[in-house]
């Protein structure tokens, strides 16, 4: 813990670490309201798109997860905020769950791609309509690249075998705006008022949560739930700070370790 200072907040990602769909980690809910008793600010940060973060809230408290919209921040806010920094009309390939969160912004003769997780949309005409609009030199937005998620079912394709395909076929690069990129991770913190250093993130994502988070300067927490495979640890350099087996072993750490 040399040169870092005292910890003021636990970002913590949701899928994959507290819940997989519709059924909570073991402890998790009780782990999350030990930490909620300590001083230290809590903030959920996470990549899913399938859903907009209204009905992610309503998930998670029907879990008996305590915690309230303010304290989420979704990499669909970052696109949000893109979009309007630079005035863009999106086609927007998300599901047509998220799409309140895009409400007002304008999408009519649309001049920049956005992919977020999609299984309905990827379908070949839209992934050509999209082919053709970043030739003709729309922007490519990726809400995230995240290879795979964890189901009930198992393991499924994420948006970045998707967005890597427009991107080899256009041979452009997308701007990435969700984890692992460490201006997500510096916009979750910014209301929190607190350094990278001052933070800890916790996630099942060696990559993009761990990964992400320790290259913009916090430390990192694996877990092996969700999405997590054997050897991920070893996947990133730095490695994880701690790769521990579940959230609530995570929160023990800090507890005991970190405050």
């Amino acid at each position: 813990m040399a040169g870092r200072r005292a910890l003021k907040a636990v970002l913590i990602d949701l899928s994959g670490t507290l819940h997989i769909e519709d059924t909570a980690v073991p402890g998790a809910q009780d782990a999350l309201n030990r930490l909620r008793q300590a001083s230290v600010a809590v903030k959920f940060v996470t990549n899913t798109t399938k859903e907009s973060k209204r009905n992610l809230l309503e998930r998670l408290q029907r879990l008996n997860f305590d915690l309230q919209e303010k304290e989420i921040f979704t990499s669909l806010s970052a696109a949000r905020s893109l979009l309007e920094q630079k005035q863009h009309r999106p086609l927007l390939l998300v599901e047509d769950s998220a799409l309140e969160d895009f409400t007002g912004i304008n999408t009519s003769e649309p001049n920049a791609v956005v992919v977020g997780l999609a299984p309905d949309h990827f379908n070949y005409q839209t992934l050509n309509k999209a082919f053709r609009m970043i030739l003709d030199g729309a922007p490519l937005i990726a809400i995230h690249k995240a290879r795979y998620y964890k189901r009930k079912d198992g393991l499924a394709l994420g948006p970045g075998p998707f967005v890597t395909g427009l991107e080899y076929a256009t041979d452009c690069k997308a701007t990435v705006v969700g984890k692992p990129e460490k201006t997500f991770f510096t916009q979750a913190l910014s209301d929190l008022g607190c350094s990278p250093s001052e933070a800890v993130m916790i996630g099942d994502d060696a990559r993009d949560d761990v990964g992400g988070a320790q290259n913009a300067g916090m430390l990192g927490i694996l877990v092996r739930t969700g999405k997590y495979r054997e050897g991920d640890e070893s996947k990133i350099n730095p490695p994880p700070h701690l790769t521990c087996d579940s959230f609530p072993d995570a929160v023990e750490h800090i507890l005991t370790n970190l405050l």
